[in-house]
């Protein structure tokens, strides 16, 4: 089934764009997502610790690659189930990062806080289609 999620269009600097997607988890907490298409990995903010748990065997921490030249060292989590408007969404791992930088950026153009990056693991495994002129997003339930 094809569920259409709707899209914010956040401009941080001039010229420079990021899509935002509005989530839910299952405690009422509203959660802002940015679509990362150049993540392979979904992120979450190892800040929010009440939305997911530490994934089993997953003590070590894990290396990512970012745009920069060192590795950024993160954990892997089990993030609870949530929604993306009609599109549910069950608990799924996730790595773990402190998204403070990011979320500093974004005050400065928006009140909106980020919990974390849809990556690409998510976009694939739902068949996502991103309509920037409607603003909408088109997700596959598996």
């Amino acid at each position: 089934m094809k569920i259409k999620i709707p899209l914010q269009l956040i401009e941080l600097e001039a010229g420079n764009f990021h899509l935002i997607v509005t989530g839910t988890f299952p405690d009422g907490t509203i959660g802002y997502w940015a679509v990362d298409t150049g993540a392979s990995k979904t992120i979450f903010d190892k800040n929010l610790t009440s939305l997911y748990s530490v994934s089993p065997g997953a003590e070590e921490e894990i290396h990512s690659a970012g745009i920069g030249e060192k590795p950024v060292e993160t954990s892997l989590g089990i993030l609870s189930a949530f929604n993306l408007g009609k599109f549910k969404n069950g608990k799924m791992k996730v790595a773990l990062l402190d998204l403070s930088h990011i979320n500093q950026l974004y005050k400065k153009a928006t009140d909106l806080e980020i919990c974390g990056l849809i990556g690409g693991d998510f976009l694939n495994r739902h068949k996502a289609v991103i309509d920037y002129k409607r603003r909408i997003m088109v997700l596959r339930s598996v």
